[in-house]
């Protein structure tokens, strides 16, 4: 059984990291109601996130080189690639900021909270699509102010139930892209901080500060994560290009409400 809980946390993971509808607000409510919180913990959620963090290699494979070229090389026709790099470093760097200072008591709160969490993010998609208009500018042509907002954000999205991708991409909505730029930038800036959080991770389970299920199960639930994280990426990055936020909105205020009457009623 603890095979097939690794698969369904993985799949759950790799679907809910990247469709606007938050993935530790999902591993959470699904790892309380089956009673999985001691085995598939912090530990397991990282590792899955690692797992999608492949998935988003895998996709932008082109942007990531095309960065990377950026990086090593001082050529003008390598500008837009080096900005777009640096716009995605320096994003991260908020993120960071608020996880290392208020990491511990967003991954404990109750998952009272996680519900009303998923109410916010379904009231950031409603907004993010009252905002959609035709895209001012690409992702390379961000300002820093524009840039750190999104990194703030996507700081804010610590929170269990407050989508990542949805929290990233209404703020790039918001601030002059049309949703296929402020996915690519929300998906982008994922990056650094899972990897981040997967590098931190790593040292707390070899120092015996967290807890892992059996290497099956990890295996298992690393690559169910990784290949249905890849395919919701390629599938909503299809589907904003002509669909709002709407159908996303609907099912987190669903969900919201879902935990809500399950946690003050159970």
């Amino acid at each position: 059984m603890e095979v097939l809980y690794a698969i369904v946390l993985g799949i759950v993971q790799g679907a809910s990291e990247f469709l606007p509808i938050s993935s530790s607000g999902h591993l959470r409510v699904v790892q309380e109601v089956f009673g999985l919180t001691e085995q598939f913990g912090l530990g397991f959620d990282t590792m899955v996130h690692v797992a999608t963090l492949l998935a988003v290699v895998v996709y932008f494979r082109d942007d990531l080189a095309h960065m990377a070229r950026g990086l090593l090389s001082r050529a003008p026709e390598h500008a837009a690639d080096r900005r777009l790099a640096y716009l995605v470093l320096f994003a991260t760097v908020p993120t960071g900021i608020i996880g290392l200072a208020a990491g511990g008591f967003f991954e404990d709160a109750d998952v009272l909270y996680v519900g009303i969490a998923f109410l916010c993010t379904s009231a950031a998609l409603t907004l993010a699509d009252a905002l959609s208009r035709k895209s001012l500018h690409t992702a390379e042509q961000l300002s820093w102010r524009r840039a750190l907002l999104v990194g703030i954000a996507q700081g804010v999205a610590i929170m269990p139930g407050i989508s990542r991708s949805g929290a990233t991409m209404s703020a790039g909505l918001g601030l002059g892209l049309d949703r296929e730029q402020a996915a690519r930038f929300s998906f982008l800036l994922s990056g650094p901080i899972i990897l981040l959080a997967g590098v931190k991770q790593a040292v707390d389970v070899f120092t015996g500060a967290t807890h892992m299920p059996g290497l099956a199960a990890s295996a298992a639930g690393f690559v169910a994560a990784a290949i249905t994280g890849y395919l919701a990426i390629a599938g909503l990055m299809a589907y904003i290009r002509r669909h709002s936020f709407a159908v996303f909105a609907v099912y987190t205020a669903l969900m919201g409400v879902s935990v809500l009457v399950w946690r003050l009623t159970g």
